[in-house]
């Protein structure tokens, strides 16, 4: 039986777990491999905003969105990413934590696609082209 999500530890599991998956991803692997020169900090960080979001740990500060906002991304990357994310926490978790963990996926993704495309459109519309 699968436990919920409760320790760092846990939260380690799920963060290179799904990084894993990621990494080699035909759609989305690109764009993070380009991205992340040094992976070892990326997923320390990736640790202390998990961790702050799920177990309430106040070890993030920061601005999650800001290293997102120039990508080339549209919704299907943010599909891809998202259905990475749900099943490496249903591989691993179940319960009350692990169902919040989907769920703050979900709405992060909506967010982020929300302001990129905000972004592009005034990119857009600066350009004449809109």
């Amino acid at each position: 039986m699968r436990q919920d999500i409760h320790t760092i530890e846990d939260i380690k599991i799920l963060v290179d777990t799904f990084y894993s998956k990621v990494q080699i991803d035909e759609l989305i692997g690109g764009i993070f491999m380009g991205t992340i020169r040094d992976w070892p900090t990326h997923l320390e960080k990736m640790y202390r905003f998990w961790s702050t979001i799920l177990l309430d740990a106040q070890t993030y500060r920061g601005q999650p969105f800001l290293p997102h906002s120039s990508m080339p991304v549209e919704q299907k990357h943010f599909d891809r990413w998202l259905g990475y994310w749900h099943e490496t926490v249903d591989e691993f978790f179940s319960g009350n934590v692990a169902e919040e963990a989907k769920f703050r996926g979900a709405l992060m993704s909506r967010i982020f696609l929300s302001k990129i495309k905000q972004i592009q459109n005034k990119e857009w519309e600066t350009l004449g082209l809109k």
